[in-house]
Parts: C-alpha cells; sequence; structure tokens
C-alpha cells in the first residue's frame, strides 16, 4: 500500500500547482478514497451475499436432512405398522399359557414315558408301529391328493396300500418303498385347503396336538372322518376306535411311539428359541407353506 505523506511530498518536490492548490496530491488523494470507498463498499456487499449464499445452502442441507429422516421414520413406522399387524392375533395370551403347558407336558410326562417305552421295546418293533399306523392313515392321503389333482401320487398311495398291507404284514413293514420305490405323499385336508388359495388365518396352538391354525384346525375335523383311528358318531363300523376314550388311547399312543423315535430333537429345537411361542409357530407356519408348495 502507497503512503500518502510520502505521495504528496513526491508531488510538491516537482512544484506543479494550480491556482495556489497541488494538483496531483488532490487527484491522488480522491482516487485513494475512493478505492478505499470502493473496497468498504464491496467487502460488505460480498459478506452479504456470501452469508445469504450459506444461509440457502444451509437451509437447503437442513430441509434435505429433515426430508431424509422424515422419510426414513415414516418408511420405518408404515414397516413396523405392517409387521405388527401382520403378526397381530387376538389368540396369542391363550397361544402363549398352551405353549407353555405343552411344553411342561413334554418335557415332564411325554419324554419320561417315552424313555421308558424306548427302553421297553426295541426300534424295530416302534419304527414297525409306526408303519402300520401311516398305513391305516391311507384314506387321509389318497382322498386328498385326489382332491388336489395329483392322480399320480393318487397312483402310487394305492400301490402302497395294497403291497404294504399284504406282503408288508399289515403295513409293520414298508416293502413298496423298499422294493419298489414307492415313496408316501402326505397331504391332509388344510394342505388342500392351501393348495386352493385358502388363507391360513389366525395361528393355534391346540392342546397336546401343538401349532395348527385355523384352516388346519377345520382340515383335522374333516380328516376325522377320513381317518379309521378317529371315532366319528354314526361310522362308527368304519373306525378302529369305538368311543372317544379309545380314540385318545390310540392318538396317545401314537405320539409316545412317534416321540421315542425322536428323543432329544425337541430339546435341541428350542435350545436357541429367544421366544417358545413365536419361535415354534414361525417353524409350523413355513412348514405349512413347504408342504403346499410341493
Amino acid at each position: 500500500m502507497l503512503h500518502l505523506d510520502y505521495i504528496i511530498i513526491v508531488v510538491q518536490s516537482r512544484n506543479i500547482y494550480f491556482r495556489g492548490v497541488s494538483i496531483k496530491p488532490i487527484f491522488i488523494f480522491f482516487i485513494i478514497v475512493l478505492s478505499f470507498q470502493g473496497c468498504s463498499n464491496k467487502q460488505p456487499e460480498v459478506m452479504i451475499k456470501e452469508t445469504i449464499l450459506q444461509g440457502k445452502i444451509s437451509d437447503k442441507n437442513v430441509s434435505s436432512s429433515d426430508e431424509f429422516s422424515d422419510e426414513f421414520e415414516d418408511e420405518f413406522s408404515d414397516d413396523f405398522t405392517d409387521e405388527t399387524k401382520s403378526h397381530y392375533n387376538p389368540f396369542d395370551a391363550y397361544n402363549l399359557l398352551m405353549t407353555s403347558i405343552n411344553d411342561d407336558m413334554i418335557i415332564h410326562v411325554i419324554n419320561p414315558i417315552s424313555k421308558v417305552y424306548d427302553a421297553t421295546l426295541p426300534q424295530q418293533v416302534r419304527i414297525g408301529i409306526s408303519n402300520a399306523i401311516h398305513n391305516i392313515k391311507f384314506p387321509i392321503r389318497f382322498t386328498n391328493n385326489l382332491l388336489q389333482g395329483k392322480f399320480q401320487n393318487v397312483s402310487e398311495e394305492l400301490g402302497r396300500f395294497l403291497i404294504n398291507s399284504t406282503f408288508g404284514l399289515a403295513g409293520f413293514m414298508d416293502p413298496a418303498k423298499e422294493y419298489k420305490g414307492l415313496l408316501p405323499h402326505d397331504e391332509d385336508f388344510g394342505q388342500t385347503l392351501g393348495f386352493y388359495d385358502v388363507e391360513p388365518g389366525y395361528h393355534i396352538v391346540l392342546p397336546f396336538l401343538g401349532p395348527s391354525n385355523v384352516r388346519d384346525l377345520v382340515g383335522i375335523a374333516v380328516d376325522a372322518y377320513a381317518s379309521p383311528l378317529v371315532n366319528v358318531r354314526g361310522l362308527e363300523n368304519y373306525k378302529i376306535p369305538q368311543n372317544f376314550v379309545q380314540s385318545a388311547g390310540v392318538y396317545t399312543g401314537y405320539i409316545i411311539n412317534e416321540n421315542s423315535l425322536k428323543l432329544g430333537q425337541y430339546e435341541s429345537l428350542k435350545k436357541d428359541a429367544l421366544g417358545l411361542y413365536p419361535f415354534l409357530r414361525d417353524i409350523y407356519e413355513q412348514k405349512r407353506v413347504t408342504e403346499i408348495e410341493e
């Protein structure tokens, strides 16, 4: 920056005057003053513009941040609401209680009895009993495969029943699978309803039977008419048990026999569950979806 006194001294040394007033010093003075004035005016203007611009950018950033936050909260809220609605069940309180009761029944009653049963009968005998009961329940599989239009399965189920009922000693053995390669096609009326896109409805935990849902509950009732192992009034000639008590005894024996072949599986299944009821519910519902799609 030039010093004003220095400029005035230099000019005066050259003796340039107009009517007794030095021209160049005044001219230079005004130039310097105007320059300072211009700088002083420009700086606030630039600062104001920069401030306004920064304010706009800041407002834009805040607005964008708020919009992102609002969108995230709305999306999270919608997902949470949808999940809550999808899991809403008026039977939840009952299901929690019944799951706990069934769990105690398995751990403290069914498993101890199954262990004694396991120690009493050889495994091959228990497998034979399981095969025989499965063979007796042939009408359920045959009917539901037919209702679903799975005619190849119908043919194979009929072949399995005839072979196992004769050469398999009333179903205690499974020569149809071992020698003919005829695999069972387990279908029930709940699966038939699902095959025709009937929704499962609310999840329901049944005493002793465990996880189910509204659709499968209807399926159990319908299959009871087709099963020779469940007594139904008016169909006694077709049924093996002649009353409800006998039906309950047959089913209890079936549960004990099946459980004796799977000892320890239930405990292994539930050990990592954070909540037993939702854990068993989700496993059951997914299992049913898979069975219907097959």
